[in-house]
């Protein structure tokens, strides 16, 4: 149950946040200039969910020498490794230090608290056009919808779509008529600049969603290592625990929204209004970003992390059914408390002496005498033997066929087909650059597809794929609908 208003505003929990909340330490420090400004355009305006280490120090790099030409050599001395752990320490928690799956290497990202702290800041901005009509609207669309998706009486509902039938039915009379309303220019921006903003709190909701569910992985976890008692019961709790989740009221908003995105009927609406709305001649003016075209997939992005989360709980699980993997986490917590309990009594009565040994330091020395001289390799001393024809009568045709698909003229070929247009499929790539090795070439082609992140897949739909043998005659191959996007 959330706290009521008056509650979270009382003097004791504004101390507290001032106290304790990373957005809150990030407007009070120092170099929130530069934290604010390299994070905003590294993470939020490129839509980037994680990157590596190397990666980030090098585009931080970059920034302190950008910095330091213009303030001078003392601003900023640290390194950008200093910093990066600087800014991901636990004091701070402006960053999230991590390792994924499969990786040795540890990667960054955004804490929802910095997030929420860099959008604000970007809303002190004075804005030139402030909409308000727009929001008025969605509030009035709201309350309609609350009032009848919560209204029980079947004559109630029937009267109300009547209601909104007759005026249809008036607007399609309007317009045969040749009276067509159209938004003017002003209207058309209060409601893209509505769009905008509604879009980028989504992408910031993301990240909220996704550290709830890191947080119950963590709470798994934690579980996990320190139950004492059967295995039946703790699954029990942790899977009566994740249907809270599940059907919370965050769950259900997430599913619902990710089974409306993943549709590809909706995907396709979407790009399609997209286009059309940017293409506007009031909405071209104001210069928005061209990201927007393809917020739709950032979307989706953002979505496989948090079910990513989601994934990661059930492995957890899976690994608990281990039974080695459960004795061997017994162990190590019997281990931890036994080491616990040593360090509790010598807090009350320290020993006296010597209480620990290790092992001395020690220089391995190697002699430069003591290595071996170079010795020649032998050689193999081949005696003469006459060949002779042998008498093998196999087929050598196989050898002579061999078919190699160069992969960097189809990425090449996909790379300029995209540089026209937006999308396309698979189908009208081949068109522009037909198959040369047939099946070979087309499962090059499926291959490729499988290595872009932007390349989308309906397996609903099914695309025939046709190329020539010769003397008239073609081999068709059935496929799945791709579609490659920029």
């Amino acid at each position: 149950m959330e706290a009521e208003p008056h509650t979270l505003m009382s003097y004791e929990a504004l101390e507290n946040l001032r106290r304790n909340h990373p957005a809150w330490r990030l407007l009070r420090a120092d170099s929130a200039p530069l934290v604010v400004s390299f994070l905003q355009r590294i993470f939020i305006a490129a839509n980037r969910r994680e990157m590596a280490q190397a990666d980030l120090v090098e585009a931080l790099e970059d920034e302190l020498y950008a910095l330091r030409e213009r303030l001078g050599e003392e601003s900023y001395p640290g390194t950008a490794q200093d910093y990066l752990n600087h800014w991901a320490d636990n004091e701070r928690g402006w960053l999230r230090k991590f390792y994924p799956h499969h990786s040795d290497e540890p990667h960054f990202d955004l804490t929802p608290a910095t997030e929420k702290g860099i959008r604000w800041l970007a809303s002190l901005v004075e804005r030139s056009f402030v909409g308000t009509e727009s929001r008025l609207l969605t509030l009035f669309d709201l309350l309609h919808q609350i009032a009848e998706g919560s209204e029980t009486d079947p004559k109630l509902r029937i009267a109300e779509l009547r209601r909104k039938r007759r005026a249809i039915d008036k607007e399609i009379k309007q317009i045969q008529a040749g009276d067509i309303p159209l938004l003017d220019e002003t209207a058309l921006k209060d409601r893209f600049q509505q769009f905008v903003m509604m879009a980028g709190e989504l992408l910031s909701d993301f990240r909220e969603v996704e550290q709830n569910f890191r947080l119950l992985d963590r709470h798994v976890r934690e579980r996990i290592a320190l139950w004492e008692g059967g295995k039946g019961e703790l699954l029990a709790d942790i899977l009566s625990e994740c249907d809270e989740i599940t059907d919370s009221d965050q769950g259900k908003s997430f599913r619902a929204f990710w089974d409306f995105l993943m549709s590809s009927q909706r995907q396709e609406e979407l790009t399609a209004l997209l286009d059309k709305v940017m293409a506007l001649p009031p909405v071209a003016e104001s210069r928005p970003d061209q990201r927007l075209r393809r917020i739709h997939y950032d979307w989706l992005a953002a979505g496989e992390h948090t079910q990513r989360m989601v994934a990661q709980l059930s492995s957890q699980l899976r690994r608990f059914l281990d039974d080695k993997a459960w004795l061997e986490n017994r162990r190590i917590m019997e281990i931890l408390r036994s080491i616990k309990a040593g360090a509790r009594d010598c807090m009350s009565e320290p020993p006296t002496g010597d209480f620990m040994s290790i092992d001395a330091i020690g220089l391995e020395f190697v002699l430069p005498m003591e290595r071996p001289l170079y010795q020649p390799p032998l050689q193999a001393a081949i005696a003469e033997i006459t060949l002779e024809m042998g008498e093998e009568s196999d087929e050598s045709d196989a050898l002579f066929s061999q078919i190699v698909v160069d992969k960097g003229r189809l990425k090449r070929a996909l790379a300029k087909a995209l540089q026209q247009q937006e999308q396309i499929t698979l189908r009208e790539l081949l068109e522009i650059e037909p198959l040369q090795h047939g099946l070979a070439e087309l499962l090059a082609w499926l291959e490729l597809a499988g290595e872009q992140p932007r390349c989308v897949v309906d397996e609903r739909r099914v695309e025939s794929i046709y190329w020539p043998l010769g003397d008239n005659l073609y081999r068709r191959a059935e496929l799945p609908y791709l579609l490659f996007v920029r």
